[in-house]
């Protein structure tokens, strides 16, 4: 599923920022964005709010961010929005009065309209899209196709749009749960489906090339052979980091994989917690960073009642990978794997460089 970038939501608090007096913070959902008082945002307003990683066009609304989010995506001009602090508090995202964005809507489809609605995503409306900083030649490869569709894409929703699913989650005794380290890296994804061997980038299936990174990782790991000895169709899926990656944030010298799925492609299903352990540790594949098995849900220090800004501090920490990094947060996944979400660390995204 395609995340939804930008969408019509309610203001469910508005906060004063101490010692600021033309500034305050709206809370939608599970976000906090630092916003302009003049511009008169109530408890309850219906306003289109704009996620992190929004890549926003070049239209009058949003010149105000082209000195401080002005970039280009290939040969596309745009805003990307970024976590920042401003007087001290965490901002993350955009938000835009409904009739603002319903200006800028009627701007590029006039002959249109359409009943806006709380829930709606405008993501496309707006020509909004996913900000995706450049990727090196060694890793673009050569595309064979789209992502396969037989296929799920790994991309858990953030906790900040789960508002209500966590709280029902934390009270209910019917799952368990536990944590991993979320990887800073590129995703990685190989397949067996009636009889071939593929490998896919986050949204392209490849070429086999020998420069390809994710061909010459799946090589090294001799992963088809290990696919090919479950005698199914059968995906893997893992983020891939080391030389080249992302930066190289743990400073490995060489580029590995370590897996966070096992999908049977035919059923459609994850192996469960335990099934994927063994399955790992069978053929001798690195699984992501186990951190805690059953997760706790952390809680609040004021009412000891888990809350989502709780659990956001609780991603903040150093990575196992390297302990002289931050990680860039958790993953929070159900032992029978039905549900799954992730905690991006804010002291991480304060701190990304792209």
């Amino acid at each position: 599923m395609e995340r939804k970038l930008s969408t019509i939501r309610k203001i469910k608090e508005i906060r004063p920022i101490e010692g600021a007096d033309a500034i305050e913070l709206a809370i939608v959902d599970g976000w906090q964005v630092v916003v302009a008082k003049n511009v008169g945002h109530k408890v309850g307003d219906l306003v289109v709010y704009c996620e992190i990683d929004s890549f926003l066009p070049i239209e009058p609304e949003f010149e105000f961010l082209r000195k401080s989010s002005y970039k280009k995506m290939r040969d596309q001009e745009g805003f990307r929005l970024k976590t920042i602090k401003l007087r001290g508090q965490v901002s993350q995202g955009l938000i835009i009065p409904l009739n603002d964005a319903y200006t800028l809507y009627k701007r590029s489809t006039p002959n249109l309209d359409m009943q806006w609605f709380e829930g709606l995503d405008v993501t496309e409306m707006l020509g909004i899209v996913k900000y995706e900083p450049p990727i090196p030649a060694q890793l673009a490869g050569k595309v064979k196709g789209s992502f396969p569709s037989f296929l799920r894409k790994t991309d858990e929703e953030r906790i900040q749009n789960l508002w209500d699913e966590y709280r029902e989650w934390t009270l209910s005794s019917k799952h368990q749960f536990y944590a991993t380290e979320k990887l800073d890296g590129s995703s990685f994804t190989c397949y067996i489906k009636d009889g071939e061997f593929g490998v896919c980038s986050r949204n392209m299936d490849l070429l086999e090339t020998e420069d390809n990174t994710f061909w010459v990782v799946a090589r090294k790991l001799d992963l088809e052979n290990k696919l090919r000895s479950f005698g199914k169709n059968i995906c893997f899926q893992g983020e891939m980091v080391g030389s080249g990656i992302q930066g190289n944030h743990y400073n490995m010298k060489e580029q590995t994989v370590f897996f966070y799925n096992i999908f049977l492609i035919d059923e459609m299903e994850y192996f469960n917690f335990p099934l994927f352990r063994k399955t790992l540790m069978d053929l001798e594949l690195l699984s992501v960073p186990v951190l805690e098995i059953p997760f706790n849900f952390p809680a609040d220090p004021e009412t000891s009642l888990p809350t989502v800004p709780a659990l956001l501090k609780a991603a903040e920490g150093k990575s196992i990978l390297n302990d002289r990094v931050e990680r860039e947060g958790l993953v929070i996944r159900s032992m029978d794997r039905t549900i799954s979400f992730k905690a991006i660390s804010n002291k991480f995204l304060l701190g990304e460089k792209d």
